[in-house]
């Protein structure tokens, strides 16, 4: 009776984790693009695996100098952005706002700049990304990253 007994609780443990299991990789995914991202049923999944970064700048200078103006910028990015970057980028204009150490809530003009490259090219990319935030007159750059798919 308690080897009856004890199968039927291990089959039970079995029937969930069996049931359990796939929902749990499901929601936590497998690192993948498509395996977190899938396309409705009855669409074929498109594109090709690419890592989208946005990195945020601020204008106001830290020295307290007059902000950094668009063309300067503009000039930034041919100089630093362009050369690492030459299949394309995109650039948004912004307001952003945060609390310094004093408690202050600062707001400035700021620029997103969104970076798409293959994932492949991750770690090649990864040190081209952080040379373009160290050269920028900021104390910081925000950097954001996702994986997604991507077709041209």
């Amino acid at each position: 009776m308690k080897q009856h007994t004890a199968l039927s609780a291990a089959a039970a443990a079995l029937a969930v984790l069996a049931v359990g299991t796939p929902v749990a990789y499901a929601t936590l995914g497998n690192g993948s693009p498509t395996a977190s991202r899938s396309a409705p049923s009855g669409v074929a999944a498109r594109g090709k695996a690419y890592v989208e970064t946005r990195l945020l700048f601020g204008t106001e200078r830290p020295d307290g100098g007059p902000d950094v103006t668009d063309q300067q910028f503009l000039a930034f990015v041919d100089e630093e952005v362009s050369p690492r970057f030459p299949r394309g980028l995109t650039i948004q204009d912004g307001r952003g706002q945060w609390r310094d150490s004093h408690g202050e809530i600062e707001r400035e003009r700021s620029y997103e700049l969104i970076l798409l490259y293959p994932a492949t090219e991750a770690r090649l990319r990864d040190a081209q990304i952080e040379r373009i935030r160290n050269a920028y007159a900021q104390d910081s750059v925000a950097r954001l990253e996702e994986r997604t798919t991507a077709d041209f």
